[in-house]
């Protein structure tokens, strides 16, 4: 049976109660003003029986992941010790002075209850308070991600799998693509933490386990965090961004005019897949060839007309490859033309002349090359390193996510779900109550039932990727 702790304080011998003994300006008073966690009654209710032992109130236990957050605190024991020695952490939790606090070990068992749904749901619930107080602008998203140190050390193999990034909490799929290639990954593993794989940390090897924490930011000054995803290291940026994104637009109902992210990001998948969905990709792009002694591909210059590429020299670059599978086209030159070219020591050592590969998309990833030089595009990109890296310092330096302190994907996730949700009630608090003066974030409140049907939307908007994206979540 759910339990509901009911706030009363015995007066001390001194008929003096605890709510005289907390001062007025204590953090905790106006964190307990400002933010009613009732709605996690409602949350998790489905998951106690109707009789029997009355539970830790839920209420109680987030409010004691929160002091966790708040005091930068490791583990459930020490927190309990800390709340047994504070008066306003008592007040907090509506324990009077003699009254027993929880023991740290039903915090656990709480914990594993819950599971990540349950975390996820207290964080989007977060969100939405932010939302409601105007501080969701929706109209531009950061993407970016950081190495975080797993609580493991190494030993040896496994692997997993499932559908998209998001509905396998960030898990890799750790199977060998061929039998000629392993990844680190493959190799080292640790018995009390499987999911988290090698990190290279600067100056040392592949020594140590990590997972890396990706993170959506809104563009508005709260910089109010839209969604958290861990995976292990070894999962590199680009791969679980078009579903974060896709699923930032449909939670929150976003209409972002600009994505933006580092070269981590700017691959022909994610860029081609914003700009179908008519969103301007400001994501910095590496160039193909870099770091090899030859010409790189952004010195060709491609005739979209003719369907050629020019090299240095002068001479053309036909296709003479299609690979559907790898959606790619491969223009080559004569083998005689290279081998008479006074540039060919610069461009090529094979003998069959150089080739340039054209993914199916490139004409997006040209369409982001004219934004380079733009005000827009520099400015996005300069604001990507103010907006959004400060925020990782921040949960880095005073909430303790350089390691993590649990283990296991799925309890990793539900940790960087609890450090996101502290960040975003701090910006809540700084930022006040605020009402909406954009349209996009008029258009995050707006109650579902007066959105236009899924169908309507998709007919609408026919944003590719987008339009699919709803057309998926609409039929669950």
């Amino acid at each position: 049976m759910m339990g509901i702790k009911i706030r009363e304080f015995a007066p001390l011998p001194r008929e003096v109660s605890l709510e005289e003994l907390v001062p007025t300006d204590c953090f905790y008073r106006d964190l307990e003003e400002r933010l009613d966690l009732s709605f996690v009654r409602e949350m998790v209710a489905p998951l106690y029986a109707s009789g029997g032992r009355t539970s830790v109130d839920p209420v109680v236990f987030f409010k004691l992941q929160l002091v966790m957050f708040f005091e930068d605190l490791r583990s459930e024991r020490q927190l309990m010790e800390v709340a047994a020695d504070r008066l306003s952490l008592r007040w907090y939790l509506g324990y009077d002075l003699f009254e027993p606090l929880p023991d740290h070990s039903s915090l656990t068992r709480i914990r594993d209850r819950y599971g990540l749904e349950v975390f996820g749901r207290f964080f989007e619930e977060i969100v939405e308070r932010c939302a409601e107080a105007g501080l969701v602008w929706g109209e531009e998203l950061y993407f970016d991600a950081t190495k975080i140190e797993a609580n493991a050390s190494l030993l040896t193999a496994a692997n997993a799998a499932k559908s998209d990034w998001i509905s396998k909490a960030g898990r890799q799929d750790r199977q060998a693509k061929s039998s000629w290639y392993r990844r680190k990954a493959d190799l080292f593993l640790s018995k009390t933490d499987p999911d988290a794989s090698p990190m290279k940390r600067k100056g040392a090897d592949h020594s140590h386990l990590g997972y890396q924490a990706h993170c959506v930011v809104d563009g508005g000054k709260a910089r109010i965090i839209l969604g958290v995803l861990v995976a292990p290291f070894e999962v590199t940026e680009n791969k679980p961004m078009l579903d974060m994104l896709w699923r930032s637009v449909f939670r929150w109902k976003a209409r972002p005019r600009r994505v933006t992210g580092d070269s981590a990001y700017g691959t022909v998948e994610n860029v081609a897949a914003i700009e179908k969905a008519h969103i301007r990709a400001h994501v910095a792009l590496k160039g193909a060839g870099q770091g090899r002694p030859f010409f790189g591909k952004d010195e060709f210059s491609y005739d979209a007309e003719r369907d050629l590429y020019m090299c240095p020299a002068g001479e053309i670059l036909v296709p003479r490859m299609r690979n559907a599978a790898r959606s790619l086209i491969g223009y080559r030159a004569k083998a005689g033309t290279c081998d008479a070219c006074s540039l060919k020591p610069e461009c090529t050592t094979s003998k069959l002349g150089r080739q340039i590969l054209r993914h199916f998309d490139e004409e997006y990833v040209d369409r982001v090359k004219g934004y380079r030089g733009t005000f827009p595009y520099e400015k996005a990109l300069r604001k990507r390193r103010v907006w959004v890296e400060p925020l990782f310092a921040e949960a880095k330096d005073w909430h303790g996510m350089r390691r993590f302190r649990l283990r296991g994907l799925e309890k990793v996730n539900a940790e960087a779900l609890m450090i996101a949700s502290g960040q975003n009630i701090k910006r809540l608090l700084a930022f006040g109550n605020r009402r909406p003066r954009k349209l996009a974030q008029a258009a995050a409140l707006r109650p579902p039932e007066k959105f236009p049907s899924t169908e309507h939307r998709v007919a609408r908007h026919h944003r590719g990727p987008y339009a699919l994206f709803l057309a998926r979540f609409s039929t669950g």
